[in-house]
């Protein structure tokens, strides 16, 4: 009886397909209308600053709105850290499944001197690292 119920049709945790159309284009539609707004804004920016501080022209709404198209094309994404390599690294060490390893008050700023100790400290303070290193784990297997 209760597969019977998880598999139903009118089972009602699970979204109907008119209500998944229903919030896409809803989306859609929001996407839209925040477009247009944001067109007319950039408008209204640029009437009020560039005329007066550059000496341009005036721009209709169109003009707007294809400057924030281009924007986009020059520039590529809006969003923080889609497509540079920087951000993407960010966000790894970020993330949650790091934490206990990389703990958030560790900002990696002292990674500024590790030029400076590789050139004072050397290979050799490495070599000696790599032998204990290497001598605990001998251990552990002896064990």
């Amino acid at each position: 009886m209760e597969n019977i119920k998880r598999f139903s049709r009118n089972h009602p945790d699970k979204p109907r397909a008119i209500q998944i159309a229903g919030w896409i284009i809803g989306g859609i539609a929001l996407a839209v209308i925040f477009a247009f707004i944001f067109g007319y804004f950039v408008m209204l920016l640029w009437n009020w600053i560039m005329p007066a501080l550059f000496g341009l022209s005036e721009i209709d709404y169109w003009m707007a709105f294809g400057i924030i198209l281009l924007a986009r094309l020059i520039f590529g994404n809006f969003g923080p850290g889609h497509g540079k390599p920087d951000e993407r690294h960010k966000n790894y060490f970020r993330s949650t499944f790091r934490k206990e390893r990389f703990p958030k008050w560790n900002n990696f700023k002292k990674w500024r001197y590790y030029d400076d100790y590789w050139e004072e400290e050397g290979e050799e303070a490495f070599d000696r690292y790599t032998e204990k290193r290497k001598m605990e784990k001998k251990n552990e297997q002896e064990d």
